[in-house]
């Protein structure tokens, strides 16, 4: 059981570390933050309208082009991470079809540019 323990305290080390920073952190942003919320953070951020409006409101369709962008360079990278790791394993081929993918991403986004998708009123 002994033994047990000592193959669990480097979990146990860092659980507990965790939770000491997680709480340190709460702790220090109740006391260290402004409580009293003014307009302008009550105010629209990201779709344009109130947080209380009516839910079938319509918006731009802007908002989800930035997103669907978002969706693919987040892949993007996503696919980026794993084929660095195994490059050296999966050779000239695994280059060249990561740099066609990365070519259509890039040509699409381009694309988009272009059209003014990425311009704000």
């Amino acid at each position: 059981m002994d033994e047990l323990l000592r193959e669990y305290m480097p979990i146990l080390v860092f659980l507990a570390i965790a939770v000491a920073l997680g709480a340190g952190f709460l702790i220090a942003a109740l006391v260290a933050a402004p409580s009293a919320p003014d307009a302008e953070k009550n105010s629209a951020y990201e779709c344009g309208f109130g947080a209380f409006d009516d839910a079938r409101r319509q918006f731009d369709v802007r908002f989800y082009l930035v997103s669907i962008l978002f969706i693919i360079f987040d892949l993007e990278v996503a696919f980026c991470f794993p084929w660095a790791v195994a490059l050296g394993q999966i050779g000239v081929f695994g280059f060249w079809s990561m740099t066609v993918f990365l070519g259509v991403l890039t040509v699409g986004f381009i694309y988009e540019w272009k059209n003014g998708a990425l311009e704000w009123e």
